[in-house]
């Protein structure tokens, strides 16, 4: 496995499936409520405890990005008791976050992915789609990595460079793609943030996003690994 360091211009990528949250004028349903994460967490606990081992989780296939593999089944825990409602800002209530768990092994943290952010890739998706149709290649733009490009907007029919806004900072972070076409999130600037600010002991090989994912509510949906070299995130590629 070889490091590459990360541009100025961030970049990333993964293939994005699902259709559009459901949408809901509330707005309990559009914020990450601590004390709602709280009780889910505590009632997977709970269930894991009082289940023999079990964990209420969907099933996924097993190449699914790590962080979307472990989705919260709800109605398991509807049914068995162990939640009374659905958190009122969950997919299932209509609001814009999926609960997920880290690992159901070794790391039972509940975290949310943004739907949000996961439309903004989407939309972007459809239109390299509609591109892919009439086109040999994917629309590859400035070459990053062996194995990393941006997104050519132009072809795209956009203004500008494709972006997906931040839960962590609200900033707006670059889409990229990979050889396939399979595009992706850059958090390089939120992981330098979290790099400058946390009194991390991660070093050169460690998959730095877990800072992200023990610090925030939040994890670093459709993003590839990257690591810390010479206190830089830079992206971890495989040979």
């Amino acid at each position: 496995m070889k490091y590459t360091y990360l541009l100025t211009i961030p970049f990333m990528f993964l293939l994005l499936s699902g259709c559009m949250y459901p949408q809901s004028e509330r707005s309990e349903n559009q914020i990450p409520n601590e004390e709602q994460l709280a009780v889910v967490q505590q009632a997977v606990e709970t269930y894991r405890e009082e289940e023999d081992g079990l964990v209420p989780i969907q099933t996924k296939d097993s190449d699914t990005h790590i962080f979307e593999k472990y989705l919260i089944d709800f109605k398991q825990m509807l049914e068995k008791g162990y939640l009374s409602e659905l958190p009122g800002n969950s997919f299932e209530e209509g609001g814009v976050y999926q609960y997920t768990i880290i690992d159901p092994e070794d790391d039972l943290q509940v975290r949310l992915i943004d739907l949000q952010t996961t439309e903004q890739l989407r939309s972007v998706n459809v239109r390299l789609d509609v591109y892919r149709q009439e086109h040999t290649y994917p629309a590859y733009g400035q070459q990053i990595t062996d194995q990393i490009y941006t997104v050519d907007y132009e072809k795209l029919g956009l203004s500008e460079p494709p972006t997906a806004k931040s839960p962590y900072s609200q900033a707006d972070l670059p889409i990229v793609m990979d050889l396939d076409g399979k595009l992706y999130i850059d958090y390089s600037y939120d992981l330098n943030q979290a790099l400058e600010e946390d009194n991390h002991g991660y070093e050169e090989g460690d998959d730095i996003r877990y800072l992200l994912v023990d610090n925030y509510p939040f994890v670093p949906a459709y993003s590839l690994p990257y690591t810390v070299e010479d206190g830089q995130a830079v992206f971890m590629e495989e040979d």
